[in-house]
């Protein structure tokens, strides 16, 4: 059986203030997005589901208790009797069902970031309100209390400034009940829980949503919650945090909630041409390359576990959750994780100004990331990258190309004393997004790079 993550210690925010780790260990965060797990799926469906992520090496799985007041699980239980949150349904299965679904998390060695209810609709409608709420969460935090794989996320797809009394008495609960436990803000798209409570003791981490909107999708629709006076990155997820980097006091910053794979561009209109593998690979390295402390991937037939295409369904949806479990995005999500943590991510930050190409706008952005040992920077359009190698001169640096839709890496020389070096991409087939490796050689009892000396 693997070693539990918590078994080296307790999830926290690193010293640096910029990763997490769980005792020595450095945490990558790599999240799966399961918003309607608990009340779509069997136990013996839900555990196919985990141990798919598990196996792809996903860490953290989002979900929510109660998307609307009324959810039913498909048992037909309620959570609460006539949705009324200050009378919880505790007869019923749809307790229960939560209960062996965190279990089974658990014995699997996943962490679950949890939402108790998704704001958007049950704090927007007023379902949930100040009158109700202390006897809600006192009942949803008492019953798990005990879970070491817990993290608490308040909102859900909802402006902060929607109900920020609630939401911050919400927060101050779950860090006053277990207060080593993590707790952070899922806000509304195009957004970020920096704006309403980065200076919050309760808010660990900072969660924004990138979004699902293209560059040219940025007109208001009558269901927004966005201003008009809001700053509108487009698909820049970097940008969001580059801005959290530089806050006060320093905490780790995400993307909460990237564009998904095969969910319409845009979200709601039929005609416009969904989000690939390839999308949400660029969104992943923008944002960690720029320092975010992991990522989340999504994928719209498996957030919403649509069972039947009969059924419309959310976003276009076009296909079946066991389906889209094992689209091409899924699985090249790991490639990313196994990178950074090949490289000790935590000793590392953004590093643009290493960057020696003439920097491009849009999708022809060249990212950076450096440590004292290594340096690397992302393009998406296979663009040739050039890179200042003074920080480095005094170390042999091996140079590699890697490839994000494979986790390949390909080796391409060793230099040395160089003040900067410039490669172009090798030729290839289907992708074009690349990112350019040196790590410092390392001779350890007489091996260089595996290899023994003669």
């Amino acid at each position: 059986m693997d070693k539990k993550p918590w078994e080296s210690g307790l999830l926290r925010v690193h010293e640096n203030k910029r990763y997490f780790t769980n005792g020595d260990t450095p945490f990558f965060w790599l999240a799966d997005t399961a918003w309607l797990m608990f009340q779509r799926l069997t136990l013996e469906e839900t555990y196919r589901y985990l141990r798919n992520r598990k196996e792809k090496g996903y860490n953290v799985i989002l979900a929510d208790f109660l998307h609307t007041a009324d959810q039913r699980n498909l048992g037909g239980d309620t959570a609460l009797m006539d949705g009324d949150f200050s009378k919880i349904n505790t007869c019923g299965t749809f307790w229960r069902h939560i209960d062996r679904v965190m279990e089974m998390a658990e014995e699997l060695g996943l962490y679950l970031g949890i939402l108790p209810v998704w704001g958007s609709d049950i704090v927007k409608n007023g379902s949930l309100n100040m009158g109700n709420l202390k006897s809600f969460m006192k009942f949803v935090l008492d019953r798990y209390h005990h879970c070491p794989n817990l993290i608490w996320i308040v909102g859900g797809d909802v402006r902060g400034d929607v109900n920020r009394e609630l939401f911050c008495s919400m927060g101050k609960m779950m860090k006053e009940d277990e207060p080593d436990r993590l707790v952070t803000y899922h806000p509304f798209g195009r957004t970020d829980s920096s704006q309403w409570f980065h200076n919050e003791a309760w808010l660990d981490f900072n969660l924004f949503q990138s979004g699902h909107r293209r560059y040219d999708q940025d007109q208001l629709g009558s269901w927004d919650d966005n201003r008009p006076s809001e700053t509108c990155f487009g698909e820049d997820c970097w940008r969001y945090v580059e801005g959290d980097y530089i806050r006060l006091p320093v905490k780790p910053v995400l993307d909460g909630e990237p564009s998904y794979e095969w969910i319409l561009q845009g979200l709601h209109d039929k005609t416009q041409p969904y989000w690939q593998a390839a999308d949400v690979r660029r969104y992943a390295y923008w944002d960690v390359f720029a320092g975010a402390a992991g990522h989340t991937y999504g994928h719209n037939a498996v957030m919403q576990f649509h069972r039947d295409l009969s059924e419309e369904g959310s976003f276009g949806v076009n296909f079946l959750w066991e389906d889209g479990l094992h689209h091409t995005g899924s699985s090249q999500m790991k490639h990313l994780k196994d990178l950074m943590e090949s490289v000790g991510f935590v000793h590392g930050k953004p590093a643009q100004q290493l960057l020696r190409s003439e920097q491009g706008e849009k999708y022809g952005r060249i990212s950076v990331f450096a440590g004292e040992d290594f340096l690397m920077a992302y393009s998406y359009t296979g663009r040739e990258i050039k890179l200042s190698l003074e920080d480095y001169k005094e170390k042999r640096m091996m140079v590699f190309w890697f490839c994000p839709a494979t986790g390949g890496k390909s080796y391409i020389k060793t230099v040395s004393g160089q003040p900067e070096i410039t490669e172009t991409p090798p030729a290839r087939d289907e992708t074009k997004d690349i990112v350019l490796l040196l790590q410092e050689e390392k001779d350890i009892h007489g091996e260089v790079d595996g290899w023994k000396k003669e």
